[in-house]
């Protein structure tokens, strides 16, 4: 399939594939950069089949670079922010040759160990290497990292040839129809890639961001005119606190696609109605398996249905398992205990299933709250608290209680000017009667925003209760 994307490259020829930060790039353009990093690459000494760390947010040359190493047959590890820590957690498990780096000045590429003994004429790992794990020596592979939330990331390694392949199999689009999207998901997330790959080979137009502010992404949509945004509800609720829905024209937009973490019910009908125009669409999928296709039972509705081929979906035990033709080849650094004996993958999500197969995602089986065996999902107090007025956003979490295991506790952002004894107050009186009282937070919070990860979720965990 690789001659068949260069081959697709080629025929969209004077088509924008990217505007890399304002500039326009023609997949001609595209095609020359990859052509040139190729051989610079390969000047370099990266061969085929070595681990390749990227390090660089969206651009012309991170993208090209992706490209051409898939080309080559190595195995891309694609990094936003490379921390000392992230690099030694890399060269351990992943034992990668070079380190492309790419910055506002150009490409610089550094070697990371010397080549191990080649088997073979064009083999620059040994056996026992990452690439050996891919079990084809023509293939390419990727490795993402989780967001290590809760302790180490682990380290995800991927066929990159089976996401390329999955894209390639749908029929390009007509220059008239091509779709402008906005990647406003990381280059080194799952989705981000999957908007890029998705993208890029049915000959539409990635529009890459400088910064993810609301106030940059909004004026990229007005700008160009953007049809589809993928994001995240934490951020869909930043830019509408904002008012930058207000700020810029967004009537471009015809469908919202929002994934990462769960969507509340009251999230999502502020959303609708901010947006009443726009097709409201839930994305799901994980690290370990891919981007499922999905379908939501309406714009208004949080129940969705994992509806494309290639993904199959069972529940046990109110889980959400998976098994698709995209899913992870196993970790680098941990045991693939998510993984059944039957190779399902449990996701950790919770989910309750409608008798018309419909799921919707209760919250993470991690994130529960248990208050004396009483047990608790942030999500569903946080939909219940962010239908008042007073409420601009919140985040909910447990915190070790001596004498019940753990406490309730709610950061919250209120609308307007309120004390901390008035927001108490509030909350209190707002929450009772709606909820059981074990469910009523013992620590409530004022806070001026609400902390979001790079992957655009709400941050839950707390190394302490503030504010006591």
């Amino acid at each position: 399939m690789r001659d068949e994307l260069v081959r697709r490259f080629e025929d969209f020829g004077t088509r924008t594939a990217l505007f890399d930060h304002g500039t326009a790039v023609t997949y001609a353009q595209l095609l020359k950069r990859i052509r040139a990093l190729r051989e610079r690459l390969a000047l370099h000494g990266v061969r085929p089949r070595e681990t390749v760390v990227v390090h660089g947010d969206y651009s012309l040359d991170s993208v090209a670079t992706l490209f051409a190493l898939h080309l080559g047959r190595n195995v891309v590890v694609p990094v936003v922010t490379l921390t000392g820590t992230t690099l030694d957690t890399l060269v351990e498990h992943c034992r990668p040759g070079h380190l492309v780096r790419t910055t506002e000045s150009g490409v610089e590429i550094q070697d990371l160990a010397e080549p191990a003994a080649t088997t073979g004429p064009d083999t620059a790992e040994g056996p026992g290497t990452v690439h050996d794990r891919l079990g084809d020596p023509g293939a390419a592979g990727l490795v993402l990292l989780s967001s290590g939330s809760t302790g180490a990331p682990k380290v995800i390694l991927h066929n990159l040839d089976v996401l390329v392949d999955q894209k390639l199999e749908k029929r390009p689009r007509r220059r008239e129809n091509a779709l402008n999207i906005l990647m406003v998901l990381m280059f080194d997330h799952i989705g981000g890639i999957n908007s890029l790959l998705s993208t890029l080979l049915v000959g539409g137009t990635a529009v890459l961001p400088r910064q993810r502010t609301p106030d940059e992404i909004c004026a990229l949509i007005e700008r160009h005119r953007i049809l589809v945004l993928p994001t995240s509800p934490t951020y869909l609720n930043l830019m509408m606190v904002g008012g930058y829905h207000r700020t810029y024209d967004l009537s471009s937009l015809r469908l919202i696609t929002y994934g990462t973490e769960p969507m509340s019910d009251e999230l999502l009908r502020r959303v609708h109605r901010t947006f009443p125009g726009v097709r409201l669409l839930q994305t799901f999928g994980t690290s370990e398996t891919g981007i499922a296709t999905t379908t939501s039972e309406s714009s208004s509705s949080t129940y969705f249905k994992i509806s494309g081929a290639g993904v199959e979906h069972r529940v046990v035990d109110g889980e959400l398992q998976l098994r698709s033709r995209t899913q992870f080849l196993g970790y680098l650094n941990y045991d693939d205990d998510s993984l059944t004996e039957d190779r399902w993958f449990r996701t950790g999500d919770l989910v309750e299933e409608a008798a018309d197969g419909y799921l919707r995602i209760k919250g993470r089986a991690k994130e529960i709250i248990n208050v004396g065996g009483e047990k608790l999902l942030p999500l569903e107090l946080e939909s219940v608290l962010m239908g008042s007025p007073l409420v601009e956003d919140c985040v909910v979490y447990g915190s070790p209680n001596a004498i019940t295991g753990q406490s309730v506790c709610v950061d919250v952002k209120p609308r307007g000017p309120l004390t901390r004894a008035e927001l108490r107050r509030h909350v209190t009186e707002f929450l009772s009667g709606r909820v059981e009282p074990f469910k009523m937070p013992s620590k409530i919070n004022v806070v001026d925003t609400i902390g979001m990860s790079d992957r655009m979720k709400k941050l839950r965990s707390r190394p302490s209760a503030d504010g006591e």
